[in-house]
């Protein structure tokens, strides 16, 4: 079962216009320490972005494709499993709408903002070698992780809609993985923070309340590598402000999701997922389709 979520990151990075749809099972899972993970990811993600009523932009739908590239490495931490990843998006989106009763669109292409994700075991799986960890015996698992979003993205103040965001972003979550049998039962909480945009579009200021995020997983594993999840989330939060002036754009929307991992070989794996929408008050609506491939090695 070695695999280890540097895919989360590359998910994460996939659609920047939806920060907190991520969903990934098995974000927690066990794995040996020095085990280095390459990936590369695509996902399109096509659907409506709900507005703020009292925008004069209507009707919105949008068209994404993103790929990324990542790498991760997994050592120890005072006797904990602990890793490191970090990943870098491309990104090329086709929005159309009304702006002011007029029809309008855009392109925007170019690279996403930088993301970076830190982790560590609370509970279960401390750090052992390749070949400790193949005589492990499973068990409940609490980890804890930060993802940072780096404002390195394309980013101009003159467009509404851009690749990148111009400001920072911090996710701290908690995350418990219980397997029974084959089966395995997995939940996080998180919360995404945000750092002021000081030159949003016309040079405003912008600033944005703390999402909370929220995962659940169900996956059975027919063999190491070899396993199908059904997945869940929900976030709330969000609402943003500009110059002084708060939106009507709390989020509380939710999605579902599958996720199949296929092997290929004993030094690689291919991830499927797919995700859509369940409810949403406000922010994207998207169907998301993606395939991400990963190959490890292990000192």
């Amino acid at each position: 079962m070695l695999r280890h979520p540097l895919v989360l990151v590359l998910a994460a990075c996939a659609a920047p216009v939806a920060l907190a749809q991520e969903i990934d099972p098995r974000a927690y899972s066990p794995s040996p320490t020095g085990a280095t993970f390459f990936a590369l990811a695509y996902t399109r993600s096509t659907g409506a972005i709900l507005t703020d009523p009292s925008l004069p932009v209507d009707d919105v739908e949008a068209e994404i494709n993103a790929g990324a590239a990542g790498v991760g490495h997994t050592f120890g931490l005072f006797g904990r499993l602990a890793s490191a990843a970090v990943a870098l998006p491309y990104v090329r989106g086709h929005f159309t709408g009304t702006l002011e009763g007029e029809p309008a669109e855009a392109t925007r292409s170019g690279t996403g903002d930088l993301r970076i994700r830190l982790s560590t075991n609370l509970v279960g799986n401390p750090a052992l070698s390749l070949k400790e960890f193949a005589q492990r015996k499973p068990s409940t698992i609490v980890g804890a992780s930060l993802v940072i979003s780096a404002p390195t993205g394309q980013y101009d103040p003159d467009r509404l809609i851009n690749v990148g965001t111009n400001r920072w972003a911090f996710k701290p979550e908690i995350g418990v993985f219980h397997p029974i049998g084959n089966w395995l039962l997995e939940g996080s909480i998180g919360v995404w923070l945000f750092g002021d945009n000081d030159n949003y579009f016309g040079g405003r200021f912008r600033e944005q309340d703390p999402l909370a995020s929220m995962q659940a997983h169900v996956s059975y594993t027919f063999r190491p590598r070899l396993w199908v999840a059904l997945n869940g989330t929900f976030y709330d939060g969000g609402r943003t402000t500009v110059d002084g002036v708060a939106g009507a754009n709390r989020q509380s929307n939710s999605r579902a999701g599958l996720t199949l991992s296929l092997p290929v070989g004993r030094r690689q794996s291919v991830r499927l997922n797919w995700s859509k929408g369940a409810t949403a008050r406000i922010g994207s609506d998207f169907t998301n389709y993606g395939v991400a491939w990963q190959y490890t090695l292990v000192n």
